[in-house]
């Protein structure tokens, strides 16, 4: 059990109310080279919001201080609701309902601490609470559509759980119109009084344009558009012939009339099957699925690739 395990379980099962630093380690009984490790993993866990520091400079878990830590999925209509971390019980799985006047500025997707609404929630209610709170933002870059005013501009988010409008100083516009597609970039972070402010940082062609909403789909999502340069060199060295060595303890079925499965507009050729007529009048029927570990070794550059990308995205064209 490392340091950061340790204390978040004396905090989870000993600690009875929140304590100073100081009085943390003197509970735990850490002293020399850990004691010198204990205020930096303090602080990542502060940070990542692990464990709460009160304005008392005093720390607790959040399931012992009323608070919830989540993901904020928020919605067209002004509320949203945060999804718990880690949920140990029915009750942690059930969603926290965000009212409109409870949001802070918190924006789709951000990871946030909530304060719950004291007492139980009603029969058949979501349990209720404010964010109080934002430990990470997740949207740092956006796609929308600009729109041009006399002295400055805004981008209107295609996704419109973003809730708000993004200006745009002048100097900001590079050099795009109305009704442009856009990339923005978020400078400065809304607040009560105050939109999200940001710069365009990419022109993706005027609305409306042959494939605009393709293009604008895969840069919402942060889809990758190319293959990294080692990348592209590991798949050219894959070979294209079989070695001799290679059919040592395979079943060689070359000769079998095996045909392709996928259209001709797939992505991924990776199914067969050949049938053939048995001596007795029934037929067999083959089905094989290519042996892509063969080509793509583990934790290989290609390995790496396709684990950072995880899942295979179809667009329409």
């Amino acid at each position: 059990m490392n340091l950061q395990e340790k204390i978040l379980e004396f905090m989870q099962k000993e600690a009875y109310k929140p304590l100073t630093a100081e009085d943390l380690a003197e509970e735990m009984g850490i002293k020399g080279k850990e004691l010198k490790d204990f205020w930096q993993v303090l602080q990542e866990l502060e940070a990542n919001a692990a464990i709460i520091k009160t304005r008392f400079d005093k720390y607790g878990v959040p399931e012992r201080m009323n608070l919830v830590v989540g993901r904020f999925a928020a919605t067209s209509k002004g509320f949203g609701f945060v999804i718990q971390d880690a949920p140990k019980t029915p009750e942690e799985a059930q969603d926290v309902f965000i009212p409109p006047d409870g949001l802070l500025n918190a924006m789709h997707n951000d990871r946030v601490v909530v304060r719950l609404q004291a007492g139980q929630p009603r029969q058949g209610r979501s349990r209720e609470g404010e964010i109080i709170r934002i430990v990470k933002r997740a949207n740092t870059r956006m796609v929308g559509t600009f729109e041009l005013s006399q002295n400055f501009g805004f981008v209107a988010c295609d996704d419109s759980r973003m809730g708000q409008d993004i200006f745009i100083a002048r100097e900001n516009f590079m050099g795009a119109h109305t009704g442009a597609k856009v990339v923005v970039e978020i400078t400065k972070w809304p607040d009560k009084k105050r939109s999200a402010e940001g710069k365009i940082v990419e022109i993706l062609g005027q609305k409306g344009d042959p494939g605009i909403e393709i293009l604008s789909m895969i840069k919402r999502h942060n889809l990758p558009t190319e293959f990294p340069p080692e990348v592209e060199e590991a798949a050219k060295a894959v070979k294209d012939s079989i070695d001799e060595a290679d059919l040592v303890d395979r079943r060689d079925l070359r000769h079998l009339p095996i045909v392709t499965i996928d259209s001709e507009d797939a992505r991924d050729l990776d199914d067969g099957v050949h049938v053939e007529r048995l001596k007795n009048g029934r037929f067999l029927l083959g089905v094989h699925i290519a042996d892509v570990s063969y080509y793509v070794r583990e934790n290989s550059v290609l390995d790496n690739e396709a684990r950072e990308r995880g899942t295979s995205v179809y667009l329409v064209d």
